[in-house]
């Protein structure tokens, strides 16, 4: 039979899936740090010990490091279990379906720690429950992924999809970044004293909705339908290797493991530059993040129409280049001669474009990069080359969050927030290093 050609609304069914494990995802990078070692002037508890190990990392930055660690070990496994699938449903989404429950109760039960109060108790819980977050998460997102390149059929359809994806993944943000709204208007209705108790009921049931709305694309997309991929023969390490052979997907990837570090940075820290080094509400990042998503979504024509006149890899180099700007001024946030509230407008107007661009782009770039390869080797492996891409951005977020644990040593509370700031030094640094690697990227425009 025929391969039929997506439409609309199975486009908006697959992008629904992104959104839902971006709720996740996103909550995890901007609350466990903030719910975990929270600021003095929160309304929470410290609930892990602020000890350092090595005299540099505390055991926040080392829980979510042993978690991804686990998740990075389970990447390439699950990549190469649904590349080699011959279930007669497809090789994807049958797979994705067994992933949606436990991500849910992981997700949530990330916020219920052991003790309410600072134990080492409370480490160890988060540690195993962490894993098994991004082990459950891993098992939907490397298929999800893969089906992007299968799904389409040349690089106008990559980018629409893409673009479509992007718009899932960016609401999910807004989403999860309005948590504390969420608390507040609970504490609020139903009369709830512990913000703590507040933020845990805001997550259960923002998990829960995610869990809905991931099986969006299980339900309305028949996958033998619209792909035509056949299960790929290599072994798990040799498939592994062939991907790294790829001079061009290596450029990519050290270029999108430094984004995602800068990116993760600039999540976990939201609530502290919001609150610390601009003395705003909490329930103002929120807002602001979701401002920063609206005003993106203006670029998504732009991005798509300059993607076919220019080409994809130009806009990304632009993004980076002003990314790399934010980070400098988020070095001086409180410092400069503007209203606090008007630093953040200034911040979320110019980090619009950049989340526009790094948002579309790198997938539908890599889809390409995935199907050239496939043409040139006869292997379907392109959930081998998903497999290795967000092996690297889950690491890369790891690693941020890490970082930006490790800095708040040097100071995270108003007075003392020299930890915060140093932020900033760090990222501008990783968005200069993306550009300069992303610029050895050779892109082949038009490829079908």
């Amino acid at each position: 039979m025929p391969i039929k050609q997506l439409p609309l609304r199975k486009e908006i069914a697959y992008s629904a899936g992104m959104m839902g494990w971006s709720i996740m995802t996103n909550i995890i990078i901007v609350m466990l740090p903030y719910f975990y070692l929270p600021p003095n002037h929160s309304g929470l508890t410290p609930l892990v010990p602020q000890l350092l190990v090595f005299g540099a990392f505390n055991i926040l930055s080392l829980i979510a490091a042993s978690g991804r660690l686990f998740d990075a070990i389970y990447d390439p496994f699950i990549a190469s279990l649904s590349d080699a699938s011959e279930n007669p449903k497809g090789r994807r989404i049958p797979i994705m379906k067994w992933a949606i429950i436990p991500a849910v109760i992981c997700c949530s039960l990330v916020f219920f720690p052991m003790v309410k109060g600072e134990s080492t108790l409370n480490a160890w819980w988060l540690t195993i429950v962490l894993a098994g977050f991004f082990i459950s998460v891993t098992t939907y997102i490397i298929p999800y992924n893969a089906l992007l390149a299968e799904l389409t059929h040349s690089t106008e359809q990559k980018v629409k999809l893409s673009t479509y994806q992007q718009v899932g993944f960016v609401l999910g943000m807004i989403v999860g970044a309005l948590c504390n709204n969420y608390a507040d208007l609970i504490q609020e209705v139903f009369n709830v004293t512990d913000r703590s108790q507040a933020l845990q009921y805001t997550i259960f049931g923002l998990s829960i909705f995610s869990g809905m709305v991931m099986t969006l694309p299980i339900i309305f997309i028949n996958e033998k339908e619209y792909t035509e991929g056949k299960p790929t023969h290599i072994a798990l390490l040799p498939a592994i290797k062939n991907t790294f052979r790829n001079s061009n997907f290596k450029y990519y990837l050290i270029s999108d493991f430094a984004y995602y570090i800068a990116l993760s940075i600039i999540s976990s820290g939201l609530l502290f530059f919001v609150t610390v080094l601009l003395g705003l509400p909490d329930s103002d990042g929120g807002k602001f993040m979701g401002i920063m998503v609206v005003l993106s979504l203006a670029f998504y024509p732009f991005i798509n129409y300059g993607s076919k006149r220019f080409g994809k890899k130009p806009l990304v180099l632009v993004a980076f280049a002003i990314l790399s700007l934010i980070f400098v001024t988020i070095y001086f946030l409180g410092k400069l001669p503007f209203s606090p509230t008007m630093q953040m407008y200034i911040l979320v107007i110019f980090a619009s474009f950049p989340l526009a661009s790094l948002g579309i782009l790198p997938n539908a770039i890599l889809a390409d990069i995935a199907q050239k390869d496939t043409l040139e080797t006869g292997e379907n492996h392109e959930g081998m080359f998903f497999a290795v891409k967000y092996l690297f951005v889950k690491l890369g977020q790891t690693l941020g969050i890490a970082v930006f644990a490790m800095l708040t040593v040097y100071g995270k509370d108003p007075g003392h927030d020299y930890g915060l700031r140093l932020n900033g030094a760090v990222g501008f640094v990783l968005c200069v290093l993306a550009l300069l690697f992303f610029s050895r990227f050779k892109e082949t425009k038009n490829s079908e």
